[in-house]
Order: structure tokens, then sequence, then C-alpha cells
């Protein structure tokens, strides 16, 4: 495992902790915040995208990008083709 792996794999348990933390904030909070908790749905879903264009550009299966992912290549391809070449 390189650096860059570790220091990656720090990065997003971090995000973890910060999104499990909000949400326990939240839920001590108003309506207005749940709604904005609820759009870190599109901004996470906007991370794997760039994640999966950033693989593909580098070459990588979409049978590599699907095992990542907990699907099948077939599922990736459908779900991210499009988005990631537009």
């Amino acid at each position: 495992m390189s650096r860059r792996d570790i220091e990656t794999s720090s990065y997003l348990d971090f995000a973890r902790r910060i999104i499990r933390r909000a949400g326990a904030r939240v839920a001590q909070e108003d309506d207005w915040q749940l709604g904005e908790l609820t759009s870190l749905r599109d901004e996470v879903e906007d991370a794997i995208t760039r994640a999966v264009a950033g693989l593909r550009a580098q070459g990588h299966s979409w049978q590599y990008i699907g095992d990542g992912l907990g699907i099948t290549r077939q599922a990736a391809q459908q779900r991210y083709a499009e988005k990631v070449t537009a």
C-alpha cells in the first residue's frame, strides 16, 4: 500500500466521521438543516462520478470500477458511462 493510498484512506475515514457527526447534530436541530444534510447526497454522487472519470482516464476497466463500487461491470457502465464522457 502506497503512502497516497494510506492518506486517501485516512481522508475518507475523516469524511465518514464528519458526516456521521453532522447527522447527530442535525438530529437536534430543525427541518431546514435536515434539508442541508440531505444535499450531501448530491455532493457524494458528484465525488463518485469524478472518481470514476479519473479511473477511466487512467485506463481502468468498467469491471475494475464495478468491483470498487460493489456492483456489476454492466451496472457501473450504465450508471456512469454517459456522465464521465460528457
